[in-house]
């Protein structure tokens, strides 16, 4: 079995929304990622993806995004030995200004550019190439 989790590439003025996770995550405590979370179990229900990414992302960070397009997905296992299946989208800031709402989930909200990303040091590979492939189809959708 897996735990569905799904992220959003928040973009806004050429710049993407990362998140520094709390020190109290079970996850990747502290590390820098894209805003987002698991899916809850409902039973028999449409746009479940969807629904989940936009309430993540209000609940974490107090903001509302719009466009909502697949980019990637992946799977991992947590610190804790669960497997993950990973469910990336590329979104547009609709409106709210992000700010750490959970602070059991968020402790900083932070914009950067794809450059400043790719050229960080201490992000994770993985972030790295949601974040290329969030802006491919960024700059497709808008040709």
């Amino acid at each position: 079995m897996f735990a569905v989790n799904v992220e959003g590439a928040i973009h806004r003025d050429g710049k993407w929304l990362l998140i520094r996770r709390s020190e109290k995550e079970e996850h990747a405590a502290g590390s820098l990622s894209l805003v987002g979370g698991q899916c809850d179990i409902e039973g028999v229900s449409s746009d479940i993806l969807e629904r989940t990414l936009k309430r993540e992302i209000f609940e974490e960070v107090g903001c509302e995004v719009s466009g909502i397009n697949y980019v990637n997905s992946s799977s991992f296992v947590t610190d804790s030995g669960i497997n993950v299946i990973d469910i990336v989208f590329l979104c547009h800031h609709q409106s709210g200004e992000p700010y750490s709402k959970s602070i059991d989930e968020v402790d900083d909200v932070l914009w950067m550019t794809t450059e400043e990303i790719l050229a960080h040091p201490e992000l994770p590979d993985y972030l790295k190439v949601n974040v290329e492939l969030a802006d491919a189809v960024r700059k497709e959708l808008s040709t």
